[in-house]
């Protein structure tokens, strides 16, 4: 232990991270009924059809295929050490393809949400909480 307060030079009641202005241009605090009148509109019923249309599909689609790799990697040793080039073998490709496909799927969500999401997120936020 030691007797020196890292913090003594400072004033007794600092803070060490800046104030926050609530009362800045265009902020207004959303009160717990504009929430719920938020949640329970069409535009976020359509936004989150939106999101599940995407993510329910394509999670399902690249589970089974990750499934199916660990499977195969497990019961199938025979078909997934066949050789395709050298000592490129199937196993081998079908894992460098399950990162491929990871690429490929975020790839598809940020440019769905981008498109999709994005936009009617921001309006929703816009009504909320004003031109903040």
């Amino acid at each position: 232990m030691t007797d020196h307060d890292p913090e003594s030079h400072l004033p007794p009641h600092h803070n060490p991270l800046p104030e926050l202005d609530e009362r800045a241009p265009g902020y207004r605090t959303v009160t717990a009924e504009e929430f719920v009148a938020a949640q329970n509109s069409a535009e976020f019923a359509e936004l989150r059809r939106r999101f599940r249309t995407f993510a329910f599909p394509w999670t399902v689609a690249f589970l089974a295929w990750y499934f199916s790799y660990v499977l195969l990697s497990t019961y199938a040793e025979g078909f997934m050490s066949t050789p395709v080039l050298g000592h490129i073998n199937i196993g081998l490709l079908l894992g460098l393809a399950q990162f491929a496909t990871t690429f490929l799927l975020t790839w598809l969500y940020v440019r769905h949400a981008n498109r999709n999401l994005d936009p009617l997120a921001s309006k929703m936020r816009a009504e909320l909480e004003g031109d903040a």
